[in-house]
Order: C-alpha cells, then sequence, then structure tokens
C-alpha cells in the first residue's frame, strides 16, 4: 500500500526504519504529472531497491521568470493512485514548498560546466535549481539509488557530477526514454500540444531517426549529422533553440566542422506552438526513435 507522505520528518523515520531491516531505498524524483515515462522509472527503482519513494514536488528554483510554473499540471490524487498501482512504497509530495525551501533559505548548488551548454545556455538558471532540489531529496530520503529519465540527458550528466563532486552516497541511474508509437519522447508537457502540433513534433523523432541511419551508414563529420536531424524539425517547428552534437560527458558541443571522436550526443530543443520540447540520442548507443 503507498503511502501520501507530507514532511520530511515522518519520511525520514520510516525509512529509517527500513534501512535498519536491511533494505536498500531507491528514490525517483518528478514533479507529478506521472506518465508512461515515470512509471518506468519506478520500475527500474523497484529492480533495485526494496523500498520505492517516488517525489511529487513542482520545483519553483527550476523554473525560469517566463516558463510555465504556474501552469504545470499538478494531480497529486492521480499521482498517488499511478505509484499505487505500480507498487511504490511512498509518495512524498511536500504540503507546500515552504519544506523544502523555509523562509531565510538561501543555499543553492553551483552547477558545474556540464549545465553551462545547450538547455543552460537558454535556461541559464534552470540546473541549479534542478541540481539544488536534487541535492535536498538525497539529504531527505537518503537513498542508496536514484533514477532519472534520458530524455533530459544534460540533467542525467548534472546529477551525476553533482553527486560525484559532492560526494554523495548514491548510485544514479539513468533509465531510456520511454516514446510514443510514433517515436515521440513521453513528457509531461505534451499535454500543452494542440493535435496539430502534436502531429508535427513528430519531426523531433523523424530527424533523430535520420541522424541515427546517417551514423550506422558511417557518417562522421558533425556538419551532416546535425544537418540530418535538424531537416525534418525545421521544417515543422515554430522555433528552433538547438540541434547540435555534444560530448556525452561534458556536453560541450562539437565544433560543426570536426568529425565525431568517441561517445557524444546529439540533442534537441524545439516549440511547437509555446511548447518547448527536449529529447537526444547518444549515438551508437541508443536506436533509433522510430523503428523501421
Amino acid at each position: 500500500m503507498t503511502e501520501l507522505i507530507r514532511d520530511i520528518d515522518p519520511l525520514r523515520e520510516k525509512l529509517a526504519l527500513a534501512r535498519e531491516r536491511g533494505r536498500r531505498v531507491g528514490v525517483v524524483p518528478t514533479m507529478g504529472a506521472l506518465h508512461r515515462g515515470h512509471l518506468t522509472l519506478i520500475d527500474e527503482a523497484k529492480r533495485r531497491a526494496q523500498v520505492v519513494v517516488v517525489t511529487v514536488f513542482v520545483n519553483p528554483t527550476q523554473f525560469g521568470p517566463t516558463e510555465d510554473f504556474a501552469k504545470y499540471p499538478r494531480m497529486l490524487d492521480k499521482d498517488v493512485h499511478a505509484c499505487r498501482e505500480r507498487g511504490a512504497d511512498f509518495v512524498f509530495s511536500p504540503r507546500d514548498p515552504t519544506v523544502i525551501y523555509p523562509t531565510g533559505d538561501e543555499t543553492r548548488i553551483r552547477v558545474p560546466e556540464t549545465a553551462k551548454h545547450l538547455e543552460g545556455a537558454f535556461r541559464p538558471t534552470h540546473y541549479e535549481g534542478v541540481a539544488t532540489i536534487c541535492a535536498k531529496l538525497f539529504q531527505i530520503v537518503g537513498p542508496a539509488v536514484a533514477m532519472f529519465g534520458r530524455k533530459d540527458y544534460q540533467q542525467l550528466q548534472v546529477v551525476t557530477r553533482m553527486a560525484r563532486d559532492l560526494f554523495i552516497p548514491i548510485e544514479i541511474v539513468g533509465v531510456p526514454t520511454v516514446r510514443e508509437d510514433d517515436g515521440l519522447a513521453l513528457s509531461s508537457r505534451n499535454a500543452y500540444l494542440s493535435a496539430e502540433e502534436r502531429n508535427k513534433a513528430r519531426a523531433i523523432p523523424e530527424g533523430l531517426s535520420a541522424a541515427v541511419a546517417a551514423w550506422d551508414a558511417g557518417e562522421r563529420h558533425v556538419q551532416a549529422l546535425v544537418a540530418a536531424a535538424r531537416a525534418p524539425i525545421a521544417g515543422s517547428a515554430t522555433s528552433i533553440d538547438y540541434v547540435a552534437l555534444a560530448d556525452a560527458t561534458s556536453m560541450v558541443p562539437l565544433d560543426e566542422m570536426a568529425r565525431v571522436e568517441g561517445k557524444v550526443v546529439l540533442a534537441v530543443a524545439a516549440k511547437y506552438g509555446t511548447t518547448r520540447l527536449i529529447d537526444n540520442v547518444v549515438l551508437g548507443e541508443d536506436p533509433a526513435p522510430i523503428r523501421s
């Protein structure tokens, strides 16, 4: 039976008891509005831990001043039901933001170089907020393992680096992106898309799949791989923030005239209407989003 907990101390007490009994704790940090991608994270946590905590908190510090914090979907009852159906042990959903950010709170995690490119260039305060909330949740839950979707691959790298640099005793696990039948990555923000925008957004997995096909055929020039991915997106998106190849660990974008050396991620951020979508593939590692 999944238990909803709204304050820190009761959660810590229950998890301390679980650890005394030798049970490993896993955490799935979310902002709620759970979809099948989140449920996959819960499944993976259950494989790696005996006690699973799903956190549901729309974190204000990772939203910029013009972003969608106020309208971000909040559906706690539905989320708790989904967690119960999936077999999570606890849902930790703070009763209000002051539980996480008490009056006078001012400490923030200064993010690494990993956060300065791609998303960081367009959302300069975003990863500071992500790193800060993850550090707080890791301290509250004290987990042994934490699940993050690879859809935000840069976030995965930022959190992994933060945990390593701050000696936080936790295993960070990246779980493959879950997609719709047509390849579009699952996201809570997909609900904002009109039917026409949703149809056009299929160009993102089309572009990524074209780049994977080029890679599989032996293409290693950055410019050619990016062009293959960008072409379908440019013909459908309202605007494009980036289509870029970057080092898969440092997240530093590669020079467009270079040849690929080592592990690289092809990352996309584009808007359809007012909805901003992100996606990626690690070339040579991830399958094409659209299976032929």
